[in-house]
């Protein structure tokens, strides 16, 4: 230390300075704790710089479950960071724990939860289960206004006032005793519609008729019986000069045709008399006309029906084409005028024999083999037919209905 101070003492020039002077004074133990209690403190909690300081604004994640610092009310509501959709209305921009929105866990009483669902699928509303709504329904709100929001546990008129009998139960009245069978008084008797309302509903009956299934292949089948019904006449003269068509018996031909002639010797036929040509393909059956037998008809594979004379000239008098295949079978009713014919078309055709008109058709489906009328006076509009498919079935040429079926099985 003393030569320090020497060294300090011989610089050549130096003027003499107040801190120099210091400097150059003894250093002692008692000044070196004193500049040490003086200069030196002892701060407990210093003031530190933390990232969060740093970072300015901190983001926290919605679905963090735990935290590593106190963050501030602030910091912890704010808007979630990002751009936001602005086509998004609110329920879509609010925060969503799933797919279709915010589930909370709640408690609720099952017997409480099972009435709110049995009361919403049965009356239509319930009572709101959002926890500041407990006053309110949601379904049918003006039903609950009605009801007063009773549930199904609460009891109410179902069905107003008991309906009033017209009862009589004075069991000597015979003709207007009721019993418990009476009817009651607002009780409407006729429930058949009128006037335009009746016209209405045929109407839209008729369509749907029309329309369904049956009612096309009704008139489908109906189109295809009307298949080219024609009848031509061979006759120059129908009628003969006394005004008599041809469904008369001639009276002048050597023959008497009468019913009630019995001839005196019968013979079986030995030589041919006559051959009659007509018909393009082969014959199926033939048929005499009732009593007299002075006309028959012939039913052909070229699917025609013709009618003959028997006596005077022999010709044929009249053909009848309404099928589309072979003519199966033929047959008069009881005074000849009019014969049913069955063909493979599926079709019976009922003929006027004189005219050649077509009465009436029917079908079902099946090929009808044969047929033959009622021999009863008073029951010449039913007819049997034997169809295809092994039934019998009995027809009304009035209403051209089946009235009885007769299965073999």
């Amino acid at each position: 230390m003393e030569l320090l101070r020497e060294y300090a003492a011989s610089s050549d020039g130096a003027e003499s300075d107040p801190e120099d002077e210091k400097m150059r004074a003894p250093i002692t133990l008692e000044s070196c704790k004193s500049l040490a209690l003086s200069k030196t403190t002892l701060d407990m909690a210093p003031a530190v710089t933390t990232k969060h300081d740093i970072g300015g604004l901190a983001c926290v994640d919605p679905r963090t479950k735990e935290l590593d610092y106190n963050p501030k009310y602030e910091e912890l509501f704010q808007p979630i960071a990002g751009p936001s959709n602005p086509f998004k209305s609110a329920n879509q921009s609010a925060y969503k724990n799933m797919l279709t929105g915010y589930v909370e866990h709640a408690h609720v009483d099952s017997f409480q939860f099972e009435q709110q669902i049995r009361a919403f699928d049965t009356l239509g509303y319930a009572r709101d289960p959002s926890a500041d709504n407990s006053n309110k329904y949601i379904g049918d709100i003006q039903k609950a206004k009605e009801k007063q929001g009773a549930s199904l546990f609460e009891g109410e008129k179902t069905g107003g006032e008991k309906r009033k009998r017209v009862r009589n139960m004075d069991s000597s009245d015979v003709n207007g005793y009721t019993g418990p069978w009476a009817r009651f008084e607002d009780e409407e008797l006729v429930s058949k519609p009128e006037g335009e309302l009746a016209k209405e509903m045929e109407e839209i009956v008729r369509k749907r008729q029309k329309n369904s299934r049956a009612g096309r292949r009704a008139a489908e089948q109906q189109q295809q019986g009307n298949f080219d019904e024609t009848t031509t006449l061979h006759l120059k003269e129908p009628e003969d000069y006394q005004g008599r068509s041809f469904m008369h018996a001639p009276q002048y031909i050597g023959v008497n045709l009468r019913e009630e002639h019995v001839p005196e010797r019968c013979f079986i036929p030995k030589k041919q008399i006559h051959i009659y040509k007509g018909h393009n393909k082969g014959i199926n059956c033939i048929r005499w006309f009732p009593k007299s037998a002075h006309l028959f008809l012939s039913a052909s594979m070229d699917s025609k029906v013709k009618l003959w004379e028997v006596y005077g000239k022999r010709s044929i008098v009249r053909t009848y084409a309404g099928h589309k295949m072979s003519v199966k079978d033929v047959t008069f009713n009881n005074d000849g005028t009019e014969f049913l014919s069955a063909s493979f078309d599926r079709f019976i055709k009922l003929w006027d024999t004189e005219t050649g008109q077509v009465k009436q058709r029917f079908h079902t489906g099946h090929i009808p083999f044969c047929v033959k009328f009622n021999p009863d006076e008073d029951k010449q509009n039913m007819f049997l037919s034997g169809m295809q498919n092994k039934k019998i079935l009995q027809w009304d040429t009035r209403t051209g209905e089946i009235v009885q079926e007769y299965d073999r099985r």
